[in-house]
């Protein structure tokens, strides 16, 4: 039977994990292994996935995963009787396997950490190490003072992130790692992990583990225990396990694993300076004991015979490593990539791997699973031994989450409640945000009118108002939009609630190959497409947070809205808001196309599988809240006020350079003529307004045109000529790559010599004809330039924001080539097919 035909409600037993890969070797660190017992919970409601319960914690499951775990509905300790089955070889075989090395019986061991030696005294780096969920980031914001975003569910830290502190007088470095259910080389996380704990040697590791479901969270600790790194057990979110009525005795368990423990409440700083003093302590060892995790019979007879076989070698060959022996073994029986790779490198390579290969056919045939499956197995009995004799039942159960999500995730209301939450979270962004809005833009041009009233006419001026200030306050203007975005997002991930929204979401984002939590960061892309491309670093999988972030900026932001708005109330205000939601609606489409296009060539393969784990619902504390929405609307500003600063300036440079005196004489001259007339009582003052007007217009269009900017907009017209676009049009898209606002900032200038005039602007687009009389902006060239402005070139912003999430300038130019490309391509089918059928 298959864990997906498990009905609701229904409990049954793991039998076996098949498949292969990231896949297999995740379901197997969450805790799906032989003989553990999983219930059937929910549907989400389209189906799919499924949320079940294993070990005291909640997971989501997609159908077609959950089809690869084989069940029985009958109860029985599979997992014990695998461990300490006794079929095992030989004596005589074990002697003839091992083969004596040619009588060389000296073993490599890795020397032991000795702290005091390596670093300067009274300073202890402290990498801080758990699985998601776990309360690691909370912790270190609490002891460092640091502000790091603390989302409650999977993959929200994915670099280190660095603090300083002080206690007791030592001076403590923490590191925060990624969350990472184990060491294991399936994704770039628990490969970087791994990479700082062997590299960087940090004096002591704090191992975050949640008290909600400690035999889950005990896994990673028994690979740092085959790791033999100096550690420190932080038993957090104690107060849950004493909420449920059970008794931990902790002390015995940290006997039994030779492991200081203490408990911690992460978000209230309970049990902080007991675990930096634990620190001190094991920081002041000058070395350390390590207990072994006991695998069987049959698993410690493979690893035994594997450290004969590397010592036969000699240690000089791995010794740089700088890992121990017996876990070099473990992880090479297991089939590590990484380790698998080094031992590729050796000169006695095939020796190696050649007796690897023979040990786990051994493996495989007397235990009835593979190596990686048993070495899995064997943890979690070290864990479930250890648990049993210091744990007790839950007494008292809570049903706050489930009841909870029989709503939220219910097959017919479920939907609703999500959209009804974001209609609010979007009403209030823009609502609200409305009021701080236009004190900020009041703010910008009292700023920018002082400057321009007190400052003599010149460049100097002119880059400051229109440059520093114009550019800059195009950022800060959408603050509070930002804030008030990140506020309601913080509370979505710090209650648990984001997760449910990628368990509902999941099986329309698989669709277009996607995981269910791609969908935040689209939605969010509909205010602003930068925190919306940094909002994908929540996704664990590469290939899906790539592809998350080259369609977001297809989401039309709140930036395109000032353009969309302006020409079509121009030219289709009858039917305004339908156009306004294809808009909308085709953005969606292409993103979906693109996503699609992508899974199918340059990200096939999904690293990562989405087992996500639900975790229970907490109401997280204000501070939490406004910590996470300050940290990032502040990275906003410092990451993407500077690169539109820069492309606002040179946007200023290339259209008020080169200036011209001799034409500027000539308009100078023409207003001169008007003032004579005026003086003569020839014309009225309203005449004479509305003359100086024109000839300020035609001056500023003359300098537009004959500008840098000008002289490329020309230059770019062939290109352009095919959709329609004449020069204006081309310098006002080009000019957009800055911000999309400034689209309307240019039109303002070419077509009214007013950036701010949009009333008038309305008026000249509706007029602006070519010599032979005939209309500029027909029908087809305005869909074509609301479809161009809707999929062309990301702002600099999101370019930037592209570039510092997937570390490569080569994507964000390929997002850049892309969108401006189909951009392009979509504007000529519209224009072209379009003249051949009107």
């Amino acid at each position: 039977m298959r864990l997906s035909e498990l009905q609701t409600g229904q409990k049954a037993y793991i039998v076996k994990v098949n498949g292969s890969g990231a896949f297999r070797k995740r379901i197997l660190e969450m805790g799906f292994v032989r003989g553990e017992e999983v219930k059937s919970i929910l549907n989400a409601p389209l189906k799919d996935p499924i949320k079940y319960e294993i070990m005291e914690y909640e997971v989501s499951l997609r159908r077609s995963e959950a089809v690869m775990i084989e069940i029985s509905m009958l109860a029985g300790d599979v997992r014990n009787e695998t461990l300490y089955r006794e079929e095992s070889r030989s004596d005589e075989q074990f002697i003839t396997d091992t083969e004596k090395n040619n009588g060389d019986e000296t073993e490599y061991r890795m020397p032991p950490y000795k702290n005091n030696g390596s670093h300067p005294e009274k300073r202890i780096k402290v990498a801080l190490l758990g699985n998601p969920n776990s309360g690691k980031t909370t912790i270190f914001n609490l002891a460092s003072g640091a502000h790091e975003h603390v989302g409650n569910y999977g993959g929200v830290t994915v670099d280190s992130k660095e603090g300083t502190l002080r206690h007791n007088g030592y001076e403590f470095t923490l590191v925060d790692l990624p969350g990472t259910y184990s060491l294991s080389a399936y994704t770039p996380e628990e490969l970087f992990v791994r990479k700082h704990i062997l590299e960087e040697k940090p004096d002591v590791i704090v191992n975050v583990v949640s008290a909600s479901a400690p035999e889950r969270n005990l896994y990673l600790t028994t690979e740092l225990i085959d790791l033999q790194v100096p550690m420190v057990i932080a038993l957090n979110m104690y107060d849950e396990l004493e909420g449920s009525g059970r008794t931990f005795d902790y002390e015995t368990f940290s006997s039994l694993i030779d492991i200081p423990i203490v408990p911690t409440v992460g978000k209230r700083g309970e049990g902080i300076p007991q675990l930096l003093e634990k620190v001190i302590d094991v920081y002041k060892k000058e070395e350390h004991d390590y207990v072994q995790i006991p695998y069987g019979r049959v698993l410690e007879k493979s690893i035994s015979i594997m450290e004969r076989e590397f010592n036969s070698i000699g240690s000089a060959a791995y010794a740089e490593w700088n890992m121990p022996l017996r876990y070099i073994c473990i992880k090479l029986l297991e089939g590590d990539s990484d380790i698998e790779k080094r031992v590729r490198k050796l000169e006695q390579k095939e020796k190696i791997i050649t007796r690897r290969d023979k040990e786990r056919t051994y493996i495989e045939k007397l235990l009835r699973e593979d190596p990686e499956a048993a070495f899995t197995n064997a943890r979690y009995g070290f864990i479930a031994g250890g648990l049993k004799e210091t744990l007790t039942e839950k007494t008292l159960f809570s049903d706050k989450t489930k009841l909870i999500d029989t709503f939220v995730t219910h097959k017919y209301i479920g939907f609703p409640l999500f959209f009804l939450f974001l209609w609010v979270m979007f009403e209030a962004t823009f609502r609200l945000g409305n009021y701080p809005m236009e004190w900020i833009e009041w703010l910008v041009e009292q700023l920018g009118n002082l400057i321009r009233n007190n400052m003599s006419e010149g460049p100097l001026k002119a880059l400051i108002v229109d440059g520093i200030i114009g550019g800059v306050g195009g950022v800060i203007v959408f603050l509070p939009n930002i804030v008030i975005l990140y506020l309601f997002i913080a509370f979505m991930e710090d209650s648990g609630y984001m997760a449910r929204a990628a368990f509902i979401m999941d099986k329309l984002m698989h669709r277009i190959g996607l995981h269910g939590k791609s969908f935040i960061p689209l939605i969010m892309g509909f205010g602003c497409n930068v925190p919306a491309i940094m909002a994908t670093r929540t996704i664990e999988s590469r290939s899906s947070r790539m592809i998350t972030m080259f369609i977001v900026p297809f989401m039309s932001c709140s930036a395109r809205l000032p353009v969309y708005i302006l020409f079509v109330s121009a030219f289709i205000p009858k039917y305004g808001s339908l156009v306004m939601l294809g808009l909308y609606a085709f953005g969606i489409l292409i993103a979906a196309f693109t996503a699609r296009l992508l899974r199918k060539t340059a990200f096939k393969e999904e690293e990562t599988p989405f087992v996500m784990e639900l975790p229970p619902y907490r109401m997280p504390t204000s501070k939490s809240i406004l910590t996470h929405m300050w940290d990032r609307s502040s990275q906003y500003l410092r990451k993407m006020g500077g690169p539109i600063l820069i492309a606002s300036i040179v946007i200023w440079f290339l259209g008020y350079f080169p200036q011209n005196e001799e034409r500027d004489a000539a308009f100078d001259n023409k207003i001169a003529m008007v003032d004579a007339q005026y003086d003569r009582n020839e014309i009225s003052s309203e005449e004479r307004e509305d003359m100086v007007t024109e000839i300020e217009h035609s001056r500023n269009t003359s300098h537009q045109e004959n500008s840098y900017i000008g002289n490329i907009g020309r230059f770019i017209e062939p290109v352009m000529r095919p959709l329609g676009f004449d020069w204006k049009i081309s310098v006002s898209l080009l000019s957009g790559m800055a911000a999309k606002e400034i689209v309307i900032s240019t039109m303002g200038v070419l077509y009214t010599g007013d950036s701010e005039d949009q009333q008038s602007l309305q008026h000249r687009l509706k007029a602006e004809s070519y010599s032979d009389g005939s209309p500029i902006f027909t029908p087809l060239v305005v869909a074509g330039f609301l479809l161009f402005v809707l999929i062309y070139f990301p702002c600099v912003a999101s370019v930037v924001a592209i570039k510092e999430e997937s570390h490569s300038w080569r994507w964000a130019l390929f997002s850049v080539l892309y969108s401006t490309g189909l951009a392009w391509f979509i504007a000529f089918l519209v224009y072209q097919v379009g003249s051949l059928l009107i």
